[in-house]
């Protein structure tokens, strides 16, 4: 049973099964998946289940768009297993498949850790963490634990940071001034970021760290 597990700024995440034809996301009550956040479009995007198994994913002419591991989608989206979509300051991962047991409706789900998932680089010898190197939070250290992480302010700059199977990539996702990694310009296109790597947000530095290394 495919599903989709959602999370936000920390928050617990939400498990999501698209059992129907369509089902929608967006801002506005009566979408199926509701996201309350002005980053997200009263009508963002729809997945439609094919078969037993196959699900795609279609942005509806959204405001922010929707991202694919760090990639804009401009048509419809087969969506593979453990696939990384970003919407707005949402993260949600796809899981082709799920355990047989049947989700348990009466008590919330809380956040599973990038190991439960079996992502590569979380078997606890490698762990990511971002450290601030300016500004009043100077020396606070951050760590990655989602599937994908938003930093920024929205619509000066914001960026965001999701696990791949082979790594940690960082793509531009909004605001009119353009972050910086090492000094390079980010774009939209993802980057795979380095040990001692340095971001640079609208003048706030940050350092990204593999524990480990």
């Amino acid at each position: 049973m495919p599903q989709l597990i959602a999370s936000v700024e920390g928050a617990e995440a939400k498990h999501v099964y698209p059992l129907k034809d369509r089902t929608t996301l967006g801002r506005r009550p009566y979408n199926d998946i509701v996201f309350d956040s002005m980053l997200v479009s009263g009508e963002h995007c729809v997945f439609e289940l094919r078969g037993l198994a196959d699900v795609t994913i279609e942005d509806l002419g959204s405001t922010n768009g929707t991202y694919i591991n760090g990639h804009m989608i401009k048509s419809r989206y087969l969506l593979q297993d453990k696939d990384i979509i970003t919407i707005g300051n949402f993260g949600i991962q796809f899981l082709a498949s799920s355990t047989d047991e049947q989700p348990d409706t009466r008590e919330p789900t809380n956040l599973m850790s990038l190991d439960a998932l079996g992502l590569p680089g979380t078997s606890g010898a490698l762990q990511a963490r971002l450290q601030m190197l300016s500004g009043s939070s100077a020396g606070l250290e951050v760590p990655l634990v989602k599937a994908v992480t938003t930093f920024g302010q929205p619509g000066v700059a914001v960026v965001s940071i999701s696990h791949r199977r082979d790594g940690y990539y960082v793509a531009h996702m909004d605001g009119s001034t353009s972050p910086t990694l090492n000094g390079q310009r980010l774009g939209a296109e993802a980057v795979l970021l380095a040990h001692h790597d340095v971001l640079n947000l609208a003048g706030t530095e940050m350092k990204f760290f593999l524990k480990g290394r």
